[in-house]
């Protein structure tokens, strides 16, 4: 997920999914508490609001909650974070990398990789888990945020007022700051994170310590009987209990960044156990006093402590905001290298760290979507309501590939794979069916935004492949084309001519149009293909492939992997080792730029071909988005019809 942070936090991973090699045993402890504040700000934030608006669902505002209903919900939360996070994720989930590399985009990769073809059923799923993943995105910095700048009312009352103006401008300057970097505050994540979950793990024991009631709750009978004898309430119940999963995801996708030891280790030893003890102990306190139900989280605390929990509260929330928008990032880019999204700019805010990106047009979107979430619901509680559908969305489609895996790269047996997963699913299942209960609420956001992204990436996906056919039949193949010319040679000038295209067998546009036009061809010509792996990285072993074709043509091959920001000049340098001499100031780069009118007759409804040719207008320019020197390059415009 959150890839700019968790580089500034001593690397990424070992393609085995541990701890990188080489490094001493101290860089263990500062990847595990690295990953205490990327991977468990989101989860380990969930205290604020999970518990309360789970007791709420179940009884209603002003009512209070009998011994059986908190015990209940208790057995549930428990069991949630036991078999779901901790089963599912850390241990199963923990061991499908792709080459080092989790989340669910990486998943769709291996899975297809296994099955040994692109599936259609594997793309919808990734669009799906992709476009749920941006509600998320959204979602997580308004509700945490807010939910943690509400304690101000428990301070004092008459700050009520100011709640949603102080949110709004923690979150118009965390987004600001987005363009500078993570490298430097990312560094006090862990540390600031660790001392959130010691202080939340103390308040919950002391309450625990007035009512060891709470503890029955680790029978999973109080859970069952709850939701046995509340019927449709209960199932409602759930989900708002899925709230205390929130983040879960981010076990699995930032498995690249921290490897699977220290992710383990964290959740296991620190972040599990805080957990239990503060939902334990805010149970204890609603057993004790049920009007503590208004902000049981922050009444766990004495008065003099409020204050200074609201501060490092907030400080944990943008934390846990910070992860999700810098996963948007790394999404975003897997996206538009699997083809789902047109290019957009990225910009490297560090020079050693590649992880460190920026993406000022889905920085503003998310801050515009942010915001307007904030303006309409107001208050974590009527946000809660809008949390929950994209996340379980995401859990399923991730459940549903790791089938696949399972099954075709693990080579466990059909029957064993499905008595493993089958449960599982079926959870994930029951808490998405439990969600959309709460469409009218507000779940109606993340579908509504995730039909939005699905139908962007459907259309990007669908108009490209029209669009490459509809080429293709108006081009030559490129080894007829050069044996003709070898035959017949025109002019020839000093230089190399490097001509892009998208596929290597047939001669790109650019050089039909330099030949009908000008009617000359430089001395060396290269045509330059760049392909997207279906792994993580590629080795720079792997980084070229040089085929000559005829004399004076080269068929080149750059290859990245879908977490990689193409750069075809350093690319194009590892060149030099295999036998070419490639002088970057001697070269001029032939780039074909197409206008695209809507054709009478389309492989797509009149709406969508209008959508497709919009969102090449809105795509950044070749030349930024692959790092080539704008002085050495060539555009040559033409009109297609789609």
């Amino acid at each position: 997920m959150p890839e700019t942070i968790a580089a500034a936090l001593h690397g990424a991973a070992a393609p085995n999914g541990e701890a990188p090699a080489g490094h001493a045993k101290t860089s263990f402890w500062a990847l595990t508490i690295g990953s205490i504040g990327v991977v468990y700000g989101d989860i380990g934030t969930s205290p604020l609001y999970a518990l309360r608006e789970s007791v709420l669902a179940a009884v209603g505002p002003g009512k209070p909650a009998s011994e059986a209903v908190v015990l209940g919900i208790l057995s549930l939360i428990i069991w949630a974070l036991l078999l779901v996070v901790t089963v599912k994720y850390v241990i199963v989930l923990l061991r499908a990398d792709n080459n080092g590399e989790g989340g669910t985009l990486a998943l769709m990769a291996l899975a297809s990789r296994a099955l040994g073809r692109s599936s259609g059923l594997l793309i919808f799923l990734g669009i799906i888990s992709g476009a749920l993943f941006y509600g998320d995105a959204i979602i997580t910095p308004a509700l945490s945020v807010l939910s943690a700048v509400e304690g101000l009312k428990i301070v004092t009352p008459s700050l009520d007022a100011y709640i949603v103006p102080i949110t709004v401008l923690i979150l118009v300057g965390l987004f600001f700051v987005q363009s500078r970097g993570t490298a430097s505050v990312a560094k006090l994540f862990g540390p600031l994170t660790l001392i959130w979950f010691a202080c939340i793990a103390a308040a919950g024991l002391w309450h625990i310590g007035q009512n060891w009631t709470v503890l029955l709750a680790f029978n999973p009978y109080y859970g069952v009987n709850f939701l046995l004898h509340h019927g449709l309430i209960g199932f409602y119940t759930l989900g708002a209990v899925f709230l205390v999963m929130t983040g879960c995801e981010a076990l699995y996708a930032d498995l690249g960044h921290f490897g699977r030891g220290p992710i383990r280790f964290a959740w296991l030893v620190v972040v599990l156990p805080a957990l239990l003890l503060n939902y334990l102990g805010q149970g204890a306190l609603i057993l004790v006093d049920p009007k503590a139900i208004e902000n049981p989280f922050f009444l766990l605390f004495p008065q003099w402590a409020l204050l200074p929990m609201v501060l490092l509260a907030t400080a944990a929330t943008v934390i846990a905001s910070q992860a999700v928008i810098t996963g948007a990032y790394s999404l975003t880019r897997q996206a538009i290298q699997l083809g789902l999204l047109p290019r957009m700019e990225i910009r490297h805010t560090s020079e050693a760290l590649a992880g460190q990106i920026y993406m000022p047009r889905v920085n503003m979107l998310l801050l515009a979507g942010v915001l307007l979430l904030v303006g309409l619901f107001r208050s974590s509680s009527a946000l809660a309501s809008a949390y929950g559908i994209a996340v379980t969305g995401t859990m399923v489609v991730t459940a549903m590939m790791a089938i696949i895996v399972i099954n075709r790269v693990w080579r466990w047996p059909l029957a064993a794979t499905l008595a493993l997963m089958l449960p599982f699913l079926f959870i994930d299942l029951t808490f998405l069916t439990a969600n959309m209960l709460k469409v009218v609420e507000g779940g109606w956001m993340p579908l509504a935004l995730g039909a939005i992204v699905m139908t962007l990436m459907y259309t990007w996906r669908r108009g490209s492949r029209l669009l490459m056919l509809k080429i293709r039949k108006q081009e030559i193949p490129l080894d007829f084309l050069v044996a003709n010319l070898e035959k017949k040679p025109p002019i020839r000038v000093p230089g190399t001519a490097v001509f892009l295209t998208g596929d290597s067998g047939f001669a790109p546009t650019a050089l039909m149009h330099s030949l009908k036009h000008y009617k000359v061809l430089h001395e060396k010509n290269v045509i330059l293909t760049i392909e997207t792996a279906d792994t993580p990285r590629v080795d720079l072993a792997d980084r070229v492939r040089i085929e000559p074709v005829g004399r004076t043509f080269s068929r080149v091959v750059l290859r990245f992997g879908f977490m990689e920001s193409p750069n075809v000049p350093k690319a194009l340098a590892i060149a030099r080792k295999l036998g070419w001499q490639f002088d970057i100031m001697s070269t001029s780069f032939f780039l074909s730029r197409r206008l695209l009118k809507p054709a009478a007759h389309s492989g797509m409804p009149r709406w969508q071909d209008r959508l497709f040719i919009g969102l090449t207008r809105w795509a950044n320019d070749a030349t930024d988005y692959f790092q080539i020197p704008t002085g050495r390059v060539v555009e040559v415009g033409t009109q297609v019809t789609v």
